[in-house]
């Protein structure tokens, strides 16, 4: 029975999946985006992430540890160094994954899977939405909005007594046509 096993096996004995996970992480530290099946993309996400929380920590400890899972010292300076340094203020979350659509042979689903501090044209178009964009508040409780309204109610009802104060003077007064 397979109780409590929650990750997905890939279809594979456990080294071969480790060496394919490792084999993964690190053509995606290499190239920061690499194109594999929606399932391999899922699984080397939770492979991944941990890793790179690590690697914001460069300290001796860290480094051992991460290269217990990758051990590729090209990958490792990869990691530590540039990739550290983009990711460093973000909270998590550094990976996307995209769904492709189905490979042609097999029918089986695709997805591209990337670093998300590195694509820059991605990037890019969401900082330019967010300062186009305004940000409105949807139902809460009114507060803001009912201050604004009552200003500008008594606004106008001011101006209201004001214009009848002014009607009301000038009714008083006799006009030069009761005169005569």
């Amino acid at each position: 029975m397979r109780h409590g096993k929650t990750f997905n096996h890939l279809g594979r004995k456990s080294a071969h999946r480790k060496a394919l996970l490792k084999n993964l992480a690190c053509s995606l530290i290499e190239h920061k985006r690499i194109t594999t099946t929606l399932a391999k993309a899922k699984a080397l996400r939770l492979y991944i992430e941990p890793l790179l929380t690590k690697s914001k920590k460069n300290d001796t400890h860290s480094r051992r540890v991460v290269f217990s899972y990758l051990q590729n010292k090209d990958a490792i300076k990869e990691l530590f160094g540039p990739i550290a340094e983009k990711i460093g203020d973000r909270p998590g979350g550094y990976v996307r994954v995209i769904r492709t659509g189905f490979r042609r042979t097999d029918g089986s689903e695709m997805a591209m899977i990337e670093l998300v501090d590195f694509n820059e044209i991605y990037n890019q178009g969401e900082d330019t939405g967010k300062s186009s964009k305004r940000r409105r508040r949807r139902g809460g409780s009114g507060k803001s909005t009912s201050k604004e309204a009552s200003a500008a109610v008594s606004k106008e009802t001011t101006e209201v007594e004001d214009t009848a104060e002014v009607e009301v003077a000038e009714s008083d007064t006799p006009s030069e046509e009761e005169e005569k």
